[in-house]
């Protein structure tokens, strides 16, 4: 596919084949000649029912020909076939990332760099308020100095404008909270918003204000849009360095084992021609790609011409928010928060009426709506749409998701299941554990439900939702399957899942989420040979360790995207000549 601007319009101009929205089907493998690479001697958890376990396999045009036995497997072989000895090694699917939202990165010198106020970088607010200065110092007068991924929990409070004054009074400041929900914005900034103690909350929306009634910095969901909008554009970078930065970015995703990921932003035609510009630079992974609502009628389009991509760059989706955060505690409930008996979070900006006409929009063209609800009454809301929408369309088949679906019950869950709504939770109770405090303990063990949605037969998606989170998949499984924060705490054991289940989430429920289940998603002859070696089975180590299991390899399509260079020699495949 390529797509170009032209006179201010977007043209999608299609240049190759693609694929139909239809669901994918593998293709049988056809034993025309012997296989390009196999693997023996290795521990492979194939995430397919019919046959869990194998020894090795064998890959041939990008696909798994044989699943089975070393013998099985070196019948495949001839003189000319690649071989990697496991030696005992954990395989298993490639990981699917079924949201987040991958962002070019860039060099902490770069002027589109933020800078990080994460709990690896700054442990309190004076050394996060040091950090923005140093940037300041080399950032000209009047444009804006940005920090993100902040945690109130980590720095002892919330950081407000008096902090951020400190930074610079040149210069706008913002600073994201690690949940992209919540902005803290000097005086600076505030002022160029005309941001006053008589400003109003905007729908959607919050201003936290000191004890006078005077906006303290501290902007929530849709008021720290109009702060930031107020201000000056930010540098925009060239394509190029987009691109690279694009690259750059998915070059780690394969070094934690990610062949596959759901880019969840609310994107437009522009993002994907980067992905177009950077798969034909090399950009190693497959990527679903979810559109705005502005988008609709070209995706509409798309279908009706078979357009819609193949298995390394796919449309099919729109995105929507109907709901606020659940880690910047935003998120609309039924009752209140546990440390705030007046407050129930912010409600959505728009209405049942309102969201019911986009979700059945969505559904009568066909397309998949990833609908963002966090709260259990927000989540409410989009089943009732998506409800509403299948009664005035039941013959359409559809696979809708809630993007989180983080405060749930048993009703509500019971509503998912009749629905065959896909749901793709946090999985980050390692970092975020402690946000859940806010909510009280009697909510914990129907938070996050992965447990209680696999037992209902409920799809379930792994998601990083980074970077909310680590784009991390040990590191996500393990909180899964521990519930235990990162100081410890275990936050609602009652949604702790096995190792394995996990492992399905990560790689067999992500790629039913993006309709992809008939060719990737386990280790099964026909599907794409995406996959990953692991030094541990992630099963039979100690589930807090899982984390720290480190990943060897990293194969899609049957071709190295990464492999380790910690292990040297140690590798047990260099003298075979994988490239």
């Amino acid at each position: 596919m390529r797509w170009r601007s032209a006179s201010n319009r977007l043209v999608v101009q299609v240049v190759i084949p693609v694929l139909a929205w239809s669901v994918l089907a593998a293709s049988p493998v056809e034993a025309a000649g012997p296989a390009e690479l196999i693997v023996i001697n290795a521990n492979v958890i194939t995430v397919d029912h019919d046959q869990p376990r194998a020894q090795a396999f064998a890959v041939a045009g990008g696909r798994f020909t044989v699943v089975g036995s070393n013998a099985q497997v070196r019948a495949a072989s001839d003189d000319k076939t690649r071989v990697i000895d496991a030696t005992g090694l954990t395989i298993i699917p490639g990981f699917n990332d079924a949201h987040l939202h991958p962002r070019p990165l860039y060099s902490d010198a770069s002027p589109h760099s933020s800078v990080d106020c994460s709990p690896a970088a700054v442990s309190s607010i004076a050394a996060m308020v040091g950090a923005l200065r140093k940037k300041a110092e080399n950032t000209p007068a009047g444009q804006w100095i940005r920090g993100s991924r902040y945690q109130e929990t980590k720095l002892g409070r919330q950081p407000t404008r008096y902090d951020l004054d400190r930074v610079s009074k040149r210069h706008p400041i913002r600073v994201s909270h690690s949940s992209g929900h919540v902005r803290v914005f000097n005086s600076y900034a505030l002022r160029l918003a005309k941001v006053t103690r008589d400003t109003a909350d905007p729908p959607g929306g919050r201003f936290d204000r000191d004890q006078h009634g005077v906006p303290n910095g501290v902007c929530r969901e849709n008021a720290a849009a109009i702060v930031r909008d107020a201000g000056p554009d930010d540098p925009r970078p060239t394509t190029e360095e987009k691109v690279q930065g694009l690259l750059a970015r998915f070059r780690l995703y394969a070094a934690r084992g990610i062949t596959s990921v759901q880019d969840a932003g609310n994107n437009s035609m522009s993002k994907l021609m980067l992905y177009d510009a950077a798969r034909a630079a090399g950009q190693p992974l497959r990527v679903y790609l979810m559109l705005s609502r502005y988008e609709l009628s070209k995706l509409v389009q798309l279908k009706a011409a078979q357009q819609l991509g193949d298995d390394r760059l796919k449309l099919g989706a729109i995105k929507r928010f109907h709901g606020n955060s659940l880690s910047g505690q935003t998120c609309w409930l039924y009752e209140p928060y546990a440390d705030r008996p007046d407050y129930f979070g912010i409600p959505p900006r728009r209405s049942q009426d309102y969201l019911d006409a986009r979700i059945l929009e969505i559904h009568q063209a066909g397309l998949q709506a990833c609908v963002h609800a966090n709260g259990d009454r927000e989540i409410d809301m989009v089943l009732n749409a998506i409800q509403r929408a299948v009664q005035r369309a039941p013959d359409i088949a559809h696979r809708h998701r809630i993007e989180h679906c983080s405060v749930v019950n048993e009703r509500i869950l019971g509503r998912i299941k009749s629905l065959g709504v896909v749901i793709a939770p946090h999985s980050y109770v390692y970092e975020h554990g402690d946000k859940m405090q806010a909510y009280g303990e009697q909510r914990w063990n129907m938070m996050h439900p992965n447990r209680s949605a696999i037992e209902l037969g409920i799809v379930v998606a792994g998601t990083s939702d980074s970077p909310v989170s680590a784009a991390d998949p040990l590191l996500r499984i393990q909180s899964m399957v521990t519930r235990t924060s990162a100081e410890g705490q275990v936050y609602g054991p009652r949604q702790k899942v096995t190792v394995e289940q996990a492992i399905r989430c990560w790689t067999l429920g992500s790629a039913h989420a993006a309709f992809d289940e008939k060719i990737k998603g386990s280790i099964t002859q026909g599907k794409l040979a995406d996959f990953v070696m692991l030094a541990a089975d992630p099963a039979e180590v100690p589930p807090h360790t899982i984390k720290d299991i480190t990943v060897v390899r990293t194969v899609v399509g049957g071709k190295t995207v990464y492999r380790d260079p910690g292990r040297g020699s140690a590798d047990p495949s260099q003298s075979h000549g994988l490239r």
